[in-house]
């Protein structure tokens, strides 16, 4: 969704550029970024290192659309910055993005991701990849998101439970629940996804098992009732064969749905070419309305961090910093929010984005910083079990896409956690 006049933000873009510095236009003059240390410019006093704008930037990600890729490539080369970075067709999704940074050993940046993965990274789970000390200038605007020192919040990302108010809804009838999991007693049809895994599938679920939370429990700390609820939700919801739950909401073929919130207001704009019965009104909704659910939701966001390469030389390292700086920057997360419909965690991008105010669907509670288990978040407690549940869900054949090959309800009673929250084979 348009938000915000081009003519503004790109004289903001031009600002921050002419700020930031970049290879072409005389940016050896401007000062570079600030250093945190790694394996190379923390040895040197920043002010009299010179970047190496020649130097090639590898970037390993998985907010890599097509789309996203050729604009970051465009943009970051007008700011005289050389990127390398590959798109969903090579890398899809977030285990790819770091497994192929670890195998690989080339990688000088990696953003997007979630908490999950920046913590792994962040403790040194993954053998070849360290991330940098560094701090950027912009890095008391991103408040909670944020590994001090190491990696700092660009997006936002949140999952949305939806329903129809019209006809094809609940004909007015406002939905309002205590958790995400009410929605199997909600008396109205659901989607469903059609597979275990996924980033949004992910946080789905999790959103389903927060009511759930059992630390003493076998069953990867989830109570029973709660692997019950879920797989009445699996069960009783609707696969309709889309990837996530817009389409058939859009369509009337369901009158509650769950979707993620970047691109929400964008597939709102464009819904009648989709459907002849579409949902109206982004930010003034007509005939939708979000379940009014007591818990909240579950947020993630999306991080960016510089990765301490070795063999990479000062010069070099001062470029990867600059080129992380300016992408972080206000500006260019603003333009970045408006070209792909998504939400900063740097506030002053969102004072452009939004200058009327943060949209409804980014004010709900987050669940995922409550506490759950003495000082632990949900957030934290999820990358500590999330394997687990992986497993349980894959190993009892939860969310099955073809309704013909559903498998029966297990014996609840009956089943060995042990084996369950293990990998299968």
């Amino acid at each position: 969704m348009k938000k915000i006049l081009a003519l503004a933000l790109a004289m903001s873009m031009a600002l921050s550029l002419a700020a930031c510095g970049g290879g072409n236009q005389g940016q050896q003059d401007a000062p570079p970024p600030s250093s945190g240390g790694g394996s190379s410019a923390a040895q040197n006093d920043p002010q009299e290192i010179e970047p190496d704008y020649d130097y090639t930037i590898r970037i390993y990600s998985n907010s890599n659309s097509t789309e996203r890729t050729t604009w970051l490539i465009n943009e970051a080369r007008d700011a005289g910055f050389n990127i390398s970075i590959d798109d969903n067709s090579v890398i899809s999704g977030d285990t790819a993005a770091i497994q192929a940074a670890n195998e690989n050993k080339d990688g000088d940046l990696i953003f997007g991701l979630n908490e999950t993965r920046w913590s792994q990274l962040v403790d040194g789970t993954y053998e070849n990849l360290k991330i940098m000390d560094w701090t950027p200038s912009w890095a008391g605007d991103v408040g909670e998101y944020v590994y001090p020192g190491k990696a700092y919040g660009l997006v936002i990302q949140n999952v949305l439970m939806l329903y129809r108010n019209d006809e094809l809804g609940t004909n007015g009838q406002e939905l309002h629940f205590d958790h995400w999991a009410d929605i199997v007693d909600c008396g109205y049809s659901w989607y469903r996804q059609g597979k275990v895994g996924g980033t949004t599938n992910a946080n789905i679920n999790s959103a389903m098992l927060y009511a759930f939370v059992d630390p003493s429990s076998p069953a990867g700390g989830i109570s029973l009732d709660g692997w019950k609820t879920l797989w009445k939700y699996c069960e009783n919801g609707n696969f309709t064969g889309d990837s996530y739950g817009f389409d058939p909401l859009n369509r009337g073929d369901v009158q509650v749905s769950t979707f993620y919130s970047s691109s929400l207001y964008g597939k709102i704009d464009a819904a009648g070419e989709d459907s002849q019965n579409p949902l109206k009104g982004a930010l003034e909704p007509e005939n939708w309305s979000l379940v009014d659910i007591a818990d909240g939701t579950y947020y993630i966001a999306e991080y960016i961090g510089i990765l301490d390469k070795a063999g990479r030389t000062p010069e070099q390292t001062a470029a990867v910093e600059e080129f992380a700086e300016w992408f972080g920057s206000a500006e260019i997360q603003a333009a970045w929010g408006e070209e792909f419909d998504s939400y900063p965690c740097n506030t002053a991008a969102t004072g452009i984005l939004y200058p009327d105010g943060v949209p409804e669907i980014y004010t709900l509670k987050n669940f995922a910083l409550a506490k759950v288990n003495g000082d632990q978040t949900y957030a934290e407690y999820v990358g500590e079990h999330s394997s687990e549940w992986t497993n349980i869900m894959t190993n009892l054949g939860f969310y099955w896409a073809d309704a013909s090959s559903a498998v029966s309800e297990p014996n609840w009673d009956s089943l060995d956690w042990a084996t369950l929250t293990q990998s299968a084979g």
